[in-house]
Formats: C-alpha cells, structure tokens, sequence
C-alpha cells in the first residue's frame, strides 16, 4: 500500500512538471497513473482535471472532476467544484455580463470571460478562493480579456463601470494570468480574426528553415 502511495506521488510530482512546462498529453499520462495506484487520493483527480482543462478537452475534465468529487472530504472545497456542474450564474458571471455589456464589448469576448472564470476555479486546485466582492473577480476578468485581445479601455475605465479599486483590480488580474500562464493574443481567449502570435510562428519556422541551409555544407 505504501509503495503505491509512493508511486503515486512521484508520478503526480512529475505530472506537476509537465503540467508547468505545457507538455499537456504526458502530464495527463502522469496524472493517470498516480491515480491508478492511489485511486482515493483527490489531489490527483483534480490534477487531472487540470490538465484536460488547460488542452481544452471539457468533456474529459468533467469526468475528472466528477472522480475529484467522488474522493474530496473537505465539504465546503467539494462544494466550490459542484457549483461548476450548476447551469446558473454565479454573482462573478452576473457581474462579468452586466459589466462587459456596459462597456460595448462584443459576445465572444464575454463568452471567452465566462470560459476565462471556469478555468481559473479549476487551475487553482484546492487553494482557498474567496469572493466577497463578485464585482472585483468580473473587472479583473474583463481587463485580463481587454489586455489579451489588445482592446483600447483603460483599467480606470473598467474600475468604474464594475465600482472597484484599480490597484485592487490589477492585483487580481496578475493572480488570473498567473493561474492561467497567460500571455498576450492567447490563443485560449483570443477573438480576433488574424492572431499576432501566427506571424511569430511563422517567422520562427523561417528562421529555423534559413539556420539549416545557412549551416548546410
């Protein structure tokens, strides 16, 4: 039993890795196998809902997560994860909407903010997420929208519309992009039609096209 246990957190420290470094198929490998060998363990059920989560495979993360909430003893983190099942809107995705239609921002990017929200419940794990002011999570999703897809309004422009403090919305965007690993034109949450990133792919592969014939003999 405890060589199992054993097994399994190394496998899962190593999914951890992987998870990091965006090697998303090996890490979902990982996270399987730890949970091959310690099933009752939470913390790799929900590890593998992350990872299914950031490769944006929902259907295998729900089944996850569904086994996440099967082993979870701690009630009120269980509940935090089940409100994910819920078809309602919580306050946070109230406010995103009500906010995001405010400040004339178009519906895929209120829907890429809700899609934002999700993620981020599920890519923190079971650390401690508290949401007194819902209004302060829905600006500094909206303003992590607005940074990605390179739209012209200001955070004091958003700190109005949803009533908060800008250096308190700044502060919360920065643990989004944490979370998230974002960075900007992510692909995950981008609207445009033609993505900046595109081009950057595209000039590395020049470049590593006019390295080989330039050390060809």
């Amino acid at each position: 039993m405890k060589s199992n246990q054993k097994q399994a957190a190394k496998q899962n420290k190593s999914g951890l890795v992987l998870y990091d470094s965006w090697q998303i198929e090996t890490a979902v490998d990982a996270f399987k196998a730890a949970i091959a060998a310690d099933p009752n363990n939470p913390e790799y059920h929900l590890n593998l809902t992350r990872a299914y989560t950031r490769s944006g495979d929902y259907a295998q993360a729900m089944t996850a997560l569904g086994g996440y909430l099967e082993t979870e003893t701690k009630g009120d983190v269980a509940a935090r994860f089940e409100q994910i099942f819920s078809s309602a809107l919580d306050e946070v995705e109230s406010n995103l909407i009500e906010g995001m239609k405010q400040l004339d921002m178009p519906l895929p990017q209120v829907g890429k903010a809700i899609q934002m929200w999700l993620e981020y419940r599920i890519a923190i794990g079971r650390r401690p997420l508290r949401t007194p002011k819902p209004s302060l999570w829905a600006g500094a999703l909206a303003y992590t929208i607005v940074k990605i897809n390179f739209v012209e309004i200001s955070r004091s422009q958003i700190a109005a519309v949803y009533g908060i403090n800008p250096r308190s919305l700044k502060e919360k965007h920065k643990e989004i992009v944490e979370a998230l690993d974002l960075m900007p034109a992510d692909y995950r949450y981008f609207t445009g039609e033609e993505n900046p990133l595109d081009k950057l792919v595209e000039a590395a592969r020049l470049l590593e096209q006019l390295d080989q014939h330039f050390q060809e003999d």
